[in-house]
């Protein structure tokens, strides 16, 4: 079974999220991005758990190594939502969607509002 979000460290979390945002990192890469960056050694046993744990894959690039996420990246964000769903909204994608268009930074135009009305009735129609 692979982890979820919430079974990670705050460091696992974020170099996962560096990895998922850029597709693939070197060490330098990852550690440029980290907040307040541990030493290299440090990021190479995150990222040496990370494998363990069989999140990410890496492949040979000359010297160095290259760092990518195991599951595509569209599959993690439907486990990370689903998760997070089902903790912090009951089960319920009316409350989890209510909370996002609350926020105050949401903004739609009239094309996405389109475009959501079209997806939920594709969900609709699939059953779900």
């Amino acid at each position: 079974m692979t982890p979820t979000p919430a079974d990670l460290s705050r460091r696992e979390r974020q170099v996962m999220d560096i990895l998922h945002r850029r597709g693939e990192a070197t060490v330098a890469e990852i550690m440029a991005e980290l907040p307040d960056p541990p030493t290299y050694s440090a990021v190479r046993s995150v990222l040496r758990i990370l494998g363990e744990k069989q999140l990410i894959r890496h492949r040979d690039d000359g010297p160095r190594y290259v760092y990518f996420p195991a599951q595509e990246t569209e599959t993690a964000q439907e486990r990370a939502l689903a998760h997070m769903v089902s903790t912090y909204f009951a089960g319920s994608p009316e409350q989890a969607v209510t909370a996002l268009l609350r926020m105050s930074d949401v903004d739609l135009d009239d094309a996405e509002v389109a475009r959501l009305r079209d997806a939920i009735r594709r969900a609709r129609d699939d059953g779900r």
